[in-house]
């Protein structure tokens, strides 16, 4: 947790006045039992009315002043904690950006949102708590424990004694209750991952009519964190019971004590009440002690948590800013003996690949599912980086380049068509922030896009809704090539992105970008047999091997595995037709 306070930075005053200001809250709460004592043995015993409301104003000064301390500590420790929070939620979310797809697939989305959401939540309530009773709670109750012995130092032994009790109560209580504080903030990480896999896969989940069963298991899982919840619940609401229970008891002896204190003369009844007013001070004080004790716990926790993730540094290193001149007349990309395997994996995804990818040409990628089409185009784009082999671009090897550079001269367009929030304008500028609009239509008619574009009111300002949900499938497809296409990069790779289209679609998809995109490299990956035939060669995978480099006539006769793919989606006339 100590390391995360670095996130304090620029909030030092706020953090170093919010406890003064308590402190001196409490220094002006340990007089109001004084005042009401002399209140007691002077003005009613004297009968004094004026010396009565005399220390009655001096209480109501001293409670707007009280008052006023606490406000002010309040706002200095709520500004550092919320500055806090919002540095340590901003850094979080800039160190996953830089994680690699390893990482993140070995740590997983719905942990990555809950800490990002709740665990930080709760260390910033830690640390706003802290601020607030870390000091003032303990000068409370060292203070009251003082007052008292001022008073009666015989009788002082009663509080101490009570003060040991309620911290033994407590004690007992945070340590059955913290491991399943810890326990439940886990159980919300199960609770984030069916919240989150129910809402990517609704149209699924009712396509197969499986609602009931999910609300079932879901069902279970928050029954279980309720479990948990309720039973750190009922074991923590024994603490109040206990503790007054204590305090009471504590308060019946003193008062029997103090009656035989006052019938000799040893105190006054001004002073016992005083004392009973401490008493209830140092109560009050351990049982915010020990919320402070259990939210820190909790906070710590959760500071845990998210410090495994700024811990976890990616093994996938950005070279610098430093550019490469690209040799327009080398290979485009060149795998050599490429071997690359999944974290955890039983067995590797691709096995020595060996190819060549010119610039201009037209490469297709078919196998079937999970022969590692999108494993192959991934590491072109450097998401992932090969475990032995090489992987070169235009004449360097793909780890030289910077990722800015890199992404500048691959354009992906992911098998999942994702829009983002705002105007089709926004989303066409992502990778061209200054890309004009002359450049956004024409990216849109090469991807045939530009017909339902003109027809959305607004066009190109036309809003896009979370997910880009107000477009059908394809209209999403189709707006995801626009965007890869707008910054005109030296390769392309389609990976699956136009499953959604129908034959005709597709075909003037692909006929457009072979024309319009001159010098370009396009890589695309598909199922389709005809999606891939008319490229200038094929790669044909079968379990992570190549078993296939050539033009589709070629592959038909030499290449068993292609030869099958295209007889079970083209008619054996078609086939014979390119042999």
């Amino acid at each position: 947790m100590h390391k995360l306070m670095r996130y304090i930075k620029g909030y030092e005053k706020q953090a170093l006045l919010a406890p003064l200001f308590k402190m001196l809250e409490a220094c002006f709460e340990l007089f109001v039992p004084l005042v009401i004592a002399s209140i007691i043995d002077t003005g009613i015993k004297n009968e004094d009315a004026a010396f009565i409301w005399t220390r009655c104003g001096l209480l109501i000064l001293l409670a707007a002043i009280g008052l006023a301390s606490s406000l002010t500590a309040q706002w200095f420790s709520a500004k550092a904690a919320l500055g806090f929070g919002t540095a340590l939620r901003k850094d979080l979310f800039r160190h996953i950006g830089t994680l690699s797809y390893s990482e993140l697939d070995g740590i997983g989305t719905p942990t990555l949102v809950t800490r990002m959401t709740s665990d930080i939540n709760q260390v910033q309530n830690g640390v706003n708590l802290t601020l607030r009773l870390l000091l003032r709670s303990p000068f409370i109750v060292i203070g009251a424990l003082i007052m008292a012995f001022s008073i009666s130092p015989k009788l002082t032994m009663l509080f101490i004694g009570v003060t040991i009790m309620v911290s033994l109560i407590i004690w007992a209580i945070m340590r059955v209750t913290v491991p399943i504080y810890h326990e439940a903030q886990n159980g919300l990480d199960r609770v984030t991952l069916l919240t989150r896999e129910n809402y990517v896969g609704a149209r699924v989940v009712r396509a197969f009519a499986r609602q009931a069963d999910e609300l079932a298991a879901f069902v279970e899982t928050n029954d279980h964190l309720k479990k948990l919840q309720f039973a750190a619940g009922r074991i923590s609401a024994l603490m109040n019971p206990l503790t007054y229970l204590v305090v009471n008891l504590a308060v019946v002896a003193l008062l029997l004590r103090g009656g035989v204190e006052v019938d000799a003369g040893k105190l006054t009844q001004g002073e016992v009440i005083a004392l009973i007013n401490y008493m209830s001070q140092i109560l009050l004080s351990l049982l915010r002690l020990a919320d402070l004790v259990v939210s820190v716990t909790r906070a710590l926790a959760s500071g845990m948590r998210v410090n495994e993730i700024l811990n976890t540094h990616t093994t996938m290193q950005d070279p610098g800013t430093a550019e490469l001149a690209v040799n327009d007349a080398a290979e485009a990309a060149k795998f050599e003996h490429v071997t690359f395997t999944y974290k955890d994996a039983g067995a590797p995804s691709l096995t020595d690949i060996t190819f060549t990818a010119r610039p201009g040409e037209t490469i297709g990628v078919i196998g079937g599912t999970g022969s590692g089409k999108s494993t192959l185009i991934d590491l072109v784009c450097r998401f992932y980086d090969a475990d032995s082999g090489g992987v070169a671009l235009f004449g360097h090897d793909v780890k030289q380049y910077s990722f800015a550079q890199l992404r500048r001269l691959v354009g992906v367009v992911p098998q999942q068509a994702v829009l983002f929030t705002g105007t089709i304008r926004d989303n066409m500028q992502w990778a061209a922030p200054g890309a004009s609009d002359e450049e956004i239509w024409q990216a849109l008619e090469i991807a045939q896009a530009a017909e339902f574009v003109r027809g959305k009111p607004g066009m190109l300002d036309a809003p896009v809704e979370t997910a880009g949900r107000n477009f059908s499938g394809g209209q999403r497809q189709r707006l995801t090539i626009a965007r890869a296409l707008v910054p005109k990069p030296k390769i392309l790779i389609l990976d699956d992105s136009a499953s959604a289209l129908d034959f005709a679609t597709d075909a003037a998809l692909r006929k457009a970008i072979k024309e319009e995109t001159h010098g370009m490299t396009v890589f695309i990956v598909s199922q389709r047999a005809a999606s891939v035939q008319r490229a200038d060669h094929i790669l044909v995978l079968d379990d992570g091997k190549l078993v296939g480099d050539a033009p589709h006539a070629e592959l038909l006769r030499s290449c068993e595995v292609y030869k099958e793919i295209c007889l079970s989606q083209l008619s054996k006339e078609e086939v014979a037709k390119t042999l």
